[in-house]
């Protein structure tokens, strides 16, 4: 009896422990689970995950849709692949600026490594792409980046823009490929040293090959590649990616060959020749690991060559297309023009004394909105964030769109309204949601370079051609709808550049 009633104790005791733990047990995960709030999302379907739920064809405007019931932190499934979508200017910026660090990293997807192998700068991590990213910015600044030695080259190449314009004599043309090659010249002149004439068909070649890889990247198939990796022989777009990226740099590597020829270390030329320099000097000091080697080279040189003639180029196709849609606001420019600058060059000191030649430059960055969902980044360690746990490693869309077009930031965001960045006296405002370059430590390297290439480019041309559709075609005939693919340009159709009298 006594034997059986210990026992029976004993089973009770440990029963209670049993229990007492498993308590203390669930009172944990919860507190954990509390602590480590993940965002809010739809329901993901099983490998798909929420693919069926979004338009690949427009994946921006689908997670600005997402956001208006998940709220400004929100995470979508695709495939298996956890993405965090930062939305609204306050998020993006308090993720990007106020949280540069923990959202700093580049994301390598599978379509961003096959482009670079995570050398170089556009898509790389860690010391090599802080030391690349600050040689870069080092060096274009030596060669004149953002300097008067800039707007030379820019000015020297607005003409041969505007006699490749004149060719037409106001006759309906496309303007895609010579905008392309004008913006390709100013980044080749820091590059390579030089530029290359629109006829020359290695030049053509490149500019060609960089936007149609730059296209396609944005494209479903790639989207989906990225998402089921294993699929990238099936697919036709894949195949034509790989087959650009090769040519390319192949162009680049004879290019640097070229140039390696003639090395002189007492007179560095371009960028290409401080990297050789600078890689031949450690070199001869014997020091390892270094991260001057030639894939970092290679691959630097066709990141700011793609990222310099394209975006910029795209830009200003947009500007030429809404002065063709807005005449009226093409007249205002011209005005302006005329009354401060007259028929004289104009140059970047200007800028400050045009305000609503500015602002229109700024709204249509804007509008056009080219570069929608950033490059996407990850977060380089665990972060709590407006309440949501984010774990180490996960991939973060900034969205672009939703900044650009926030309903809390712009009077009218879906409208062309130069009056954005003009204040009641006239004079052109800074606006913090203005984000077209994106922002933190991984902003353009190139913005300096790009704002001034916009505007001189687009004075000149303004100054010296009206810009109309084409014959029998209204302004309200021409298409605002963009070509979507990585970035957004507008569809390829005619306008006319009437020389002004």
């Amino acid at each position: 009896m006594i034997e059986d009633f210990l026992q029976s104790s004993t089973s009770v005791s440990l029963f209670g422990v049993v229990v007492g733990l498993l308590v203390v047990y669930l009172l944990l995960s919860s507190f954990s689970s509390q602590e480590r709030r993940e965002p809010p999302g739809p329901r993901p379907l099983p490998l798909l995950g929420n693919l069926l739920q979004v338009d690949l064809k427009r994946l921006d405007q689908s997670l600005v849709d997402l956001s208006k019931k998940y709220g400004p932190v929100f995470q979508v499934y695709f495939g298996t692949k956890k993405v965090v979508v930062l939305a609204g200017y306050r998020t993006v910026k308090q993720a990007l600026v106020n949280h540069a660090d923990e959202f700093g990293n580049r994301e390598v997807s599978p379509i961003f490594y096959d482009f670079n192998k995570e050398h170089g700068i556009l898509f790389s991590n860690g010391e090599s792409w802080k030391e690349m990213r600050r040689f870069a910015l080092t060096t274009l600044k030596d060669f004149g980046m953002g300097k008067k030695i800039s707007e030379e080259k820019i000015l020297e190449e607005s003409h041969y823009l505007i006699k490749e314009f004149e060719q037409f004599e106001g006759k309906p043309f496309n303007n895609t490929q010579a905008i392309n090659y004008a913006a390709s010249n100013v980044i080749s002149a820091l590059m390579f040293g030089k530029r290359f004439e629109y006829k020359d068909p290695v030049f053509q070649a490149m500019v060609e090959r960089d936007n149609e890889t730059i296209h396609l990247t944005g494209s479903v198939s790639i989207l989906i590649y990225n998402f089921f990796p294993w699929l990238g022989p099936c697919l036709k777009n894949w195949r034509v990616v790989m087959k650009n990226i090769e040519a390319g740099k192949e162009d680049t590597r004879k290019i640097i060959a070229d140039l390696k020829e003639t090395l002189d270390p007492n007179m560095c030329r371009c960028y290409i020749d401080a990297f050789l320099i600078r890689k031949q000097t450690l070199e001869e000091s014997d020091i390892k690991n270094s991260h001057y080697h030639d894939d970092n080279l290679v691959y630097s040189v066709t990141n700011l060559f793609a990222a310099g003639t394209d975006t910029t180029g795209t830009t200003l196709k947009w500007c030429l297309l809404y002065m063709a849609k807005y005449p009226h606001i093409q007249d205002r420019v011209v005005e302006e023009l005329s009354r401060v600058v007259g028929s004289r060059q104009v140059r970047i000191e200007d800028r400050r004394n045009l305000p609503f030649t500015d602002a229109v430059i700024h709204e249509s960055q804007r509008l056009a909105n080219i570069v929608p969902m950033a490059i996407p980044h990850t977060t380089s360690k665990d972060v709590t964030f407006q309440g949501y746990f984010i774990k180490e490693g996960t991939t973060v869309f900034p969205l672009l769109t939703s900044v650009l077009y926030d309903e809390g930031e712009w009077e009218s965001p879906r409208t062309f309204n130069p009056c954005h960045f003009l204040d009641n006296d006239g004079k052109c405002i800074k606006r913090d949601a203005f984000m077209p370059f994106s922002a933190g430590r991984r902003v353009c390297l190139g913005e300096g370079l790009a704002r001034m290439e916009l505007f001189l480019f687009f004075t000149s041309l303004l100054q010296h051609f009206r810009f109309t559709p084409p014959p029998g075609v209204s302004e309200d005939e021409l298409d605002l709808t963009p070509v979507v693919g990585f970035i957004l340009s507008p569809l390829p159709q005619m306008l006319c550049a009437i020389r002004r009298q």
